[in-house]
């Protein structure tokens, strides 16, 4: 608790006495706990227990995610509310190696009251807790879609808070978590499956539930996996781009974040955004077959050198052709340099005839290249790249997608790289002329 900022120990504090009056209220006031069945409340209990310790870890820092939630929303069925309170506060007992206590105490007080939000929406959609009857599992259902739907947004929204207040996350990603959360909605079938096993073979059932769970969370681990596998790939590709030339490391991470931010503004859904992030990353993979001579020289190109220059994102389509998972992205590697007046290359394509991302990855390429500090020049202030975007909206870049950035960037603002140190002693400082920088067009010789 020592290393939060204080409005997160107010929530934190807050969360706890939340959960902790609601049990109060129940002992005191409702009496409810001297009718709960507690066999089965022990039994999931301890499954709840069992999933919560082995949970699958977030990208996000220090954070992970469960399937423990069903055996939750079992208890709304089984025990009712207090009874799922309780299962969920057993949180606190993970034996997940160096969780501090003020996160387990956290676990286990929002758990808490999701178990009481649920189990409260359950008994008013008419639900009884207990025992189902088989003959009338039917009427389980409306109610426990009903307690499954509080519980989860629920859930959600309490850890996404902290995590907002505790600076684990900068923003939250509204569709990622949404796409999430969808998931969590049909994993929480397994509730409904563990009670309706119950009224046949009763504690047996949460043994026999064991194997699909873990397989969820499998699921989960494995998808995860996945993403880091390709950020990866992403990387290391990246760096090999940047290796050729000192003075624009960095360039494809903010390209890929102003392209992303582009993406939300326009309201791109959450697996065409990640493909946008990796297209921006990659955008300038096709450089690594131009000759390093030629990106570095100094002043006006030949026309062979200016062909070589211009050949790069079919060069760069040819690299990454055979990763399945760029999809869309694709297009963005292909045609980032044509122009919306249909004077770019490699294809002339103009207008719509762009592909979209395309058109994005196009103006955060050239926001960067102005921001950013190049050996011919100092990095321009962020009012004077958007002025120039609006200069080159309709004729290099499309309107919509300038306009789209500066919104993006007033509103979250945009942090420029800080100034590049000089090259490490022993490397030879470059002369490198920014062919994505608008403010210098590219100047071409004849060789006639």
């Amino acid at each position: 608790m020592r290393g939060l900022p204080w409005f997160a120990k107010v929530y934190l504090v807050a969360v706890i006495g939340v959960a902790f009056g609601l049990f109060g209220h129940s002992a005191l006031v409702g009496g409810r706990f001297d009718r709960l069945e507690w066999p089965t409340l022990l039994v999931l209990a301890l499954l709840f227990l069992v999933c919560e310790s082995v949970p699958t870890l977030l990208n996000v820092k220090q954070a992970a995610i469960s399937v423990s939630f069903s055996a939750a929303l079992a208890a709304v069925v089984l025990v009712g509310p207090e009874g799922a309170a309780l299962v969920g506060m057993t949180a606190v007992f993970s034996v997940r190696p160096g969780l501090p206590l003020t996160k387990r105490l956290f676990n286990g007080a929002q758990f808490a009251i999701c178990g009481y939000a649920a189990g409260w929406t359950f008994e008013l959609l008419g639900g009884r807790p207990g025992v189902p009857d088989v003959d009338r599992f039917d009427e389980l259902i409306l109610p426990f879609a009903g307690a499954a739907g509080v519980y989860v947004p629920l859930n959600f929204a309490l850890i996404a808070v902290m995590l907002s207040l505790a600076g684990q996350v900068d923003r939250v990603p509204v569709r990622g978590v949404a796409q999430l959360l969808v998931s969590y909605l049909g994993y929480a079938t397994f509730g409904l499956l563990i009670a309706g096993l119950w009224a046949t073979v009763q504690s047996i059932s949460a043994v026999l539930v064991l194997l699909p769970l873990f397989v969820a969370r499998w699921g989960f681990g494995q998808y995860l996996a996945q993403q880091r596998s390709y950020d990866a790939t992403i990387a290391a590709l990246c760096q090999a781009v940047e290796t050729k030339d000192y003075y624009t490391r960095g360039h494809c991470t903010r390209v890929s974040l102003a392209s992303t931010m582009i993406a939300e503004e326009i309201g791109m859904g959450s697996e065409r955004t990640r493909a946008i992030r990796y297209a921006g990353m990659l955008h300038d993979v096709g450089k690594l077959g131009v000759p390093t001579k030629v990106l570095q020289k100094d002043g006006p190109l030949t026309e062979e050198e200016y062909a070589a220059i211009q050949l790069h994102p079919m060069r760069g389509l040819e690299i990454v052709r055979g990763i399945d998972f760029l999809d869309e992205a694709f297009a963005g590697i292909m045609h980032h340099h044509e122009k919306h007046d249909g004077t770019g290359y490699p294809m002339g394509l103009a207008a719509e005839e762009i592909p979209e991302f395309a058109r994005i990855i196009a103006v955060a390429d050239a926001f960067d290249s102005i921001t950013s500090d190049r050996s011919y020049r100092g990095a321009r202030p962020v009012p004077v790249a958007i002025d120039q975007l609006r200069k080159g909206a309709g004729t290099q870049f499309d309107p919509e997608m300038v306009t789209a950035f500066i919104k993006a960037v007033e509103r979250a603002g945009w942090e420029a790289p800080g100034k590049v140190p000089a090259p490490p002693s022993g490397e030879a400082e470059p002369i490198v002329k920014d062919h994505d920088d608008p403010t210098m067009p590219i100047q071409v010789v004849s060789e006639r």
